[in-house]
């Protein structure tokens, strides 16, 4: 069956009910001309352009990807795609691809060989260390490489180098994630599973658009939103998305006060006695003062405080505490806002004081923002140690020194690892002098990008970039080196529900361009990088021998791959860590019957102060948690830093599109999803609009302290008083390839601010104030007009398709239980 999966993103219905297996729907993609019988070989792989990690096949045909299709036996996705899978593949072939190293001489990127660039990159690094020490030394990484290259960049930074300046830009989409889970439970590591949606009555969505952020797994509830007994859904967002309109109830609370809306509903379940008592009491430590905080935070008081109505707050709670089996998902809404880390935690608490962990429906998932961000901080590519080790704990230290065969004190732990925005004010300072980014573009994604311009662009900083495109950060670069991607090589990553799937090489990289991990080794041995008995510090020389070298290192550890190999992965579905002896099959749930990873001698983290970030010593955790139980930490509701005035009367927040993923590098290559969504717009509500006359499509400045925006209206069902903008569009496509000086720019980053979370260290990208004036009155519908009610507003008009033919892709259906329709 064709169907316009532009206009329709998450495809036909195939209902099911709680406690059956969701039905297989295989969704396939071919190029125009291409038909299933013309391709020559099916690759196993998984999707890349969003965090749900859904099973693929790549199709190829003389030597080139011309389509996918979703893989049947696949315990995510069940056969089914999302948009950006489906079409995104594309930019793959796009004819500017960088295919040779570039170099800068005299002010310009000229081509250069390998050996030039990367003696260049190996030089000036050997330079900095000889002069300054591994201080001087930074790496910028991902959420988009393999498991395989983040081990080897985090052996190469940490036990080779030496330095402390180690971070991703996962930073910026899930590091609360990591760090609300090590608060709570001493750990990273999801306690949920994907199929808890399966049997969850309750399903609580936190600040997460999962409908346009993992649409395949939106899919998965709106079958079961179709089918009998279906669960009631929770929505936190302060825009009327595709979940809200669907939820039971909808919590749009004023930007920056989830800590105290949270607050609110934790107050009701513990007065209304809808707390499992045994089970704190057997598990959990911190219940007296959880009690005692949440006493003061009343739900008239929310109200006041996040202008939601008290009612809504009641029957939200109510809901969230008499479920028989809550399922809770939490995101950007709640990481990139005012108080992250505290906000995600107090989901924690909710599930512990419900006893909601480790058992089918029961889910918590602290969800990823990208494809492989979990391997990003399982490797230590995010600065922390590998295998979920504690850089305060001098056992684990000494530990991973013996599996690198190092001495411990090369490793550097003797302060906490340095996060991505104190690494650019490093940069900016000018004791980091030596940045090596990958696959990321922050002169587009960073806050304050006037100021993060000026970091990359410094003389004294020598910036080398690994891409796949000439980003807007890849033109400020000294070196650029072009790197195989997705389907060009070989390698395993992890969904954000432990699933780890392996991805193999279907096709050549274009040119001269080479994998990741290849460009680790390489840099590795010009460096001449050792062990302690003089041999090689890297000791592989392919992915999977870096897959076997990383299995080694997890032994023992919660994220435990010993069990699995490349021939395991092949073939069938992706399987969840921990997978060793024990668990030879994965492992569904973790936390099963109160067992955490939380004991003192065990855990990744003692924890931080949530409203300092100072760091909890070992003696402090030790007294709080001597058993190794669940933490249930308070957080005390803050006002954002950062306020409305008569001057900035807006606050503003930043987000995704359902067709487009981070800055675009790849998806606006892909002509169904640019011209789903070409062009930024700002959304606001109808009633700010009519307040000051604007019109759907006029053309707006959206300006703060730091910088100005244009771009045209969408008005929607937005809470009053807040702008929303989409923060993907930067200038790589613009004939500048920059934003022009002292000119209005359409990245959203323009306008954001440099504020991070005291604990996570996420920046803050949803808090700031902003005041939006009009330019231009729209003269008809404006191009960025929304092309399905994905993002779309209150009318519930369904708009026209725009994708035809090129757009549409095949359905098989097969009822494994329920029906479809």
């Amino acid at each position: 069956m064709q169907i316009d999966r532009i206009a329709e993103p998450w495809g036909t219905r195939t209902p099911y009910g709680p406690g059956e297996e969701w039905p297989t729907r295989v969704d396939t993609h071919l190029a125009d001309g291409v038909a299933p019988e013309d391709v020559d070989r099916w690759v196993q792989s998984a999707t890349i352009l969003h965090s749900n990690g859904d099973g693929l096949d790549i199709a190829v045909q003389d030597g080139e990807i011309v389509g996918v299709r979703g893989r049947a036996e696949d315990r995510v996705n069940h056969g089914r795609l999302g948009p950006k899978d489906l079409f995104g593949w594309q930019a793959n072939k796009s004819p500017d691809r960088l295919t040779k190293p570039l170099i800068r001489r005299n002010g310009e990127l000229v081509e250069t060989d390998w050996d030039t660039a990367m003696d260049a990159v190996a030089g000036r690094a050997k330079e900095l260390l000889a002069e300054q020490g591994p201080s001087a030394i930074s790496f910028y990484t991902t959420g988009q490489l393999f498991l395989e290259e983040y081990y080897t960049l985090g052996l190469i930074a940490h036990g080779g180098i030496g330095t402390n300046h180690v971070d991703g830009n996962t930073r910026l989409c899930t590091a609360t994630a990591a760090a609300a889970l090590k608060e709570s439970f001493g750990s990273d590591g999801q306690p949920g599973s994907y199929t808890d949606i399966d049997h969850a009555d309750v399903i609580a969505l936190f600040g997460h658009n999962m409908a346009e952020t993992q649409t395949v797994l939106w899919t998965r509830v709106l079958d079961r939103l179709a089918g009998p007994n279906p669960p009631q859904v929770i929505c936190v967002d302060p825009r009327e998305t595709p979940v809200a309109r669907a939820a039971t109830v909808h919590l749009a609370p004023r930007p920056g006060t989830n800590v105290m809306l949270m607050n609110a509903l934790l107050h009701e379940v513990i007065a209304n006695g809808w707390v499992d008592e045994e089970y704190v009491q057997a598990h959990a430590v911190g219940f007296a003062e959880l009690q005692k905080r949440v006493a003061d935070h009343p739900p008239e008081l929310a109200a006041q405080v996040c202008d939601v109505p008290v009612e809504q707050i009641r029957e939200a709670a109510r809901i969230v505490g008499t479920a028989e089996r809550l399922m809770s998902s939490v995101l950007q809404g709640f990481y990139q806002s005012h108080q992250a880390t505290a906000a995600a935690v107090q989901v924690n608490n909710l599930h512990i004081i419900r006893g909601m962990l480790g058992k089918p429906g029961c889910g918590l998932l602290q969800m990823n923002g990208q494809p492989t961000a979990q391997n990003t901080r399982e490797c230590g590519a995010d600065g922390d140690l590998p295998a979920f080790r504690n850089w305060s704990n001098e056992e684990h230290v000494k530990d991973l020194a013996e599996v690198w065969n190092i001495d411990p004190m090369q490793i550097p732990h003797w302060s906490p690892p340095t996060h991505a925005m104190e690494m650019f004010r490093y940069a900016e300072e000018g004791s980091v002098r030596f940045m090596w980014v990958q696959a990321t573009n922050p002169a587009v994604s960073m806050p304050e990008l006037g100021r993060i311009r000026e970091i990359l662009a410094q003389e004294r900083l020598f910036l080398v970039v690994q891409d796949i495109f000439l980003s807007e950060t890849a033109q400020l670069a000294d070196v650029v080196l072009p790197a195989a991607t997705w389907g060009e090589k070989t390698g395993t990553f992890t969904n954000v529900d432990r699933t780890v799937h392996i991805s193999d090489k279907a096709v050549e990289p274009p040119g001269e361009a080479r994998p990741d991990l290849e460009i680790f080794i390489d840099f590795s041995r010009r460096m001449d990088l050792r062990d302690k008995d003089g041999q090689p510090l890297v000791k592989w020389d392919d992915p999977e021998g870096a897959f076997e070298g990383w299995k080694e290192c997890t032994r023992g550890r919660p994220c435990d791959y010993t069990g699995l190999s490349y021939e395991k992965l092949r073939g069938g579905s992706g399987i969840q860590w921990p997978c060793n002896e024990e668990h030879p099959d994965g492992t569904e749930h973790i936390y099963v019957d109160g067992e955490f990873w939380s004991d003192p001698e065990y855990c990744e983290s003692y924890g931080r102060d949530l409203v300092t970030g100072a760091p909890v010593s070992p003696v402090e955790y030790k007294a709080l948690n001597p058993s190794g139980k669940a933490v249930l930490k308070a957080a005390e509701y803050l006002p954002p830093h950062e306020i409305v005035s008569q001057e900035f009367p807006f606050q503003l927040i930043t987000g995704r599109t359902l067709y487009h993923f981070h800055t675009r590098t790849k998806t606006a290559r892909a002509p169904q999803l640019q011209k789903a969504a070409p062009e930024v717009w700002v959304e606001l509500s109808a009633s700010d609009a009519a307040d000051r006359g604007f019109t759907e499509g006029d053309l707006l400045e959206i300006s703060t302290p730091r910088g100005r925006v244009e771009a045209r209206l969408r008005i929607s069902g937005i809470r009053p008083g807040v702008a929303f903008l989409p923060f993907h569009y930067g200038y790589w496509d613009e004939p500048s390839g920059h934003q022009p000086d002292g000119e209005r720019g359409r990245a959203a980053n323009e306008l954001t601010m440099t504020d991070w979370d005291p604990a996570s260290k996420q920046p803050i990208f949803k808090t700031a104030a902003a005041r939006v004036e009009r330019l231009e009155k729209s003269t008809g519908t404006p191009s960025a007009a929304p092309t399905t009610t994905a993002s779309r507003p209150v009318s519930g008009d369904v708009p026209p398709t725009v994708g035809g033919p090129a757009a549409s892709a095949t359905e098989e259906l097969t009822t494994v239980s329920g029906g479809t329709r």
